[in-house]
C-alpha cells in the first residue's frame, strides 16, 4: 500500500482555475481526485481526506497503486505504507467519519440508512420535550458519536475509552453533479483521541481500507500516530 500527500500546485494559472474551480464545487473535488486513479475504472481502490484549514486544496490518501497526475497539476508525495502493528500498541487518532445507522421503513420493506446525530435527535423528540432538551447539540454528538466508533471498534481491531476521545465538527453535505437534479447528501463527524489495538491484522486493514460508508467523498480515512 502507499501512503500520498498530495497538494495542488500554486505556480500554473491553469492549477489558479483548478483550485477556484474546486473550491465552489465540491463534487469536482471529489471528481479531481478520481482523476489520479482513472485508470482503474469505475472501482475506487483508494481512501481520501482532504487537509482542513488549508487555502489550497490538498489531500492525505492511502491507496494500493501510486497516484499518477498525468495534467502535471498536482505535487505528490508517496511513501510505502505497511504499518508495523502490535497488540496493546497505543496510537493518537484521526478521523472524520459518516455515522450512519440503518433502520427499517415504518412499512417495514426496505432499509433506509439515517444520520446517527439526526437520528437520535428525531428519537428524543418522539419521547417528549423533557428528553429532547436533555442534551446540548455537543454532549449529543459526543454520546451517539462515541456509540457508534465504540460499536465497530472490536470489528476493525481496537478498543477506545470515551474519556479518551473527542467526538466534534458535525457537519451536513449536499455536493452537486454537473446537471445533476438531485444532490448528494451526506453527514461527518470528526474523531480526535486515543486508541488501543487489539487485533493487529484487523487493525491494519481498517488502516487500509477505512471505517464506515461515504469514503468515496473523502470519509473513513483513519490517521494514526505514535504517542
Amino acid at each position: 500500500m502507499h501512503f500520498s500527500k498530495i497538494e495542488l500546485r500554486q505556480d500554473r494559472s491553469a492549477t489558479v482555475r483548478l483550485a477556484r474551480l474546486v473550491c465552489r464545487n465540491g463534487y469536482r473535488l471529489h471528481q479531481s481526485l478520481w482523476e489520479l486513479f482513472k485508470d482503474e475504472g469505475q472501482r475506487r481502490s483508494f481512501l481520501y481526506r482532504r487537509m482542513e484549514g488549508r487555502e489550497w486544496p490538498g489531500f492525505y490518501v492511502v491507496s494500493n497503486r501510486q497516484p499518477l497526475d498525468t495534467a502535471d497539476l498536482w505535487n505528490i508525495q508517496v511513501k510505502d505504507y505497511a504499518p508495523k502493528l502490535t497488540a496493546g500498541m497505543r496510537l493518537a487518532f484521526s478521523l472524520c467519519a459518516n455515522p450512519v445507522i440503518t433502520r427499517r421503513t415504518a412499512d417495514g420493506n426496505k432499509a433506509a440508512r439515517h444520520d446517527v446525530v439526526m437520528d437520535a435527535k428525531n428519537r428524543l423528540k418522539k419521547d417528549g420535550a423533557a428528553d429532547e432538551h436533555r442534551f446540548s447539540p455537543t454532549e449529543l454528538t459526543q454520546f451517539v458519536g462515541f456509540s457508534w466508533l465504540a460499536a465497530r471498534a472490536e470489528k476493525h481491531g481496537f478498543t477506545v475509552q470515551e474519556e479518551l476521545v473527542r467526538v466534534e465538527g458535525y457537519q451536513q453535505h449536499r455536493l452537486y453533479k454537473p446537471r445533476g437534479s438531485q444532490p448528494i447528501c451526506f453527514s461527518t463527524i470528526e474523531f480526535n483521541g486515543l486508541l488501543t489495538v487489539t487485533d493487529p491484522e484487523g487493525f491494519q486493514q481498517a488502516l487500509y481500507y477505512g471505517i464506515g460508508p461515504a469514503k468515496a467523498f473523502g470519509c473513513g480515512l483513519l490517521l494514526v500516530r505514535r504517542m
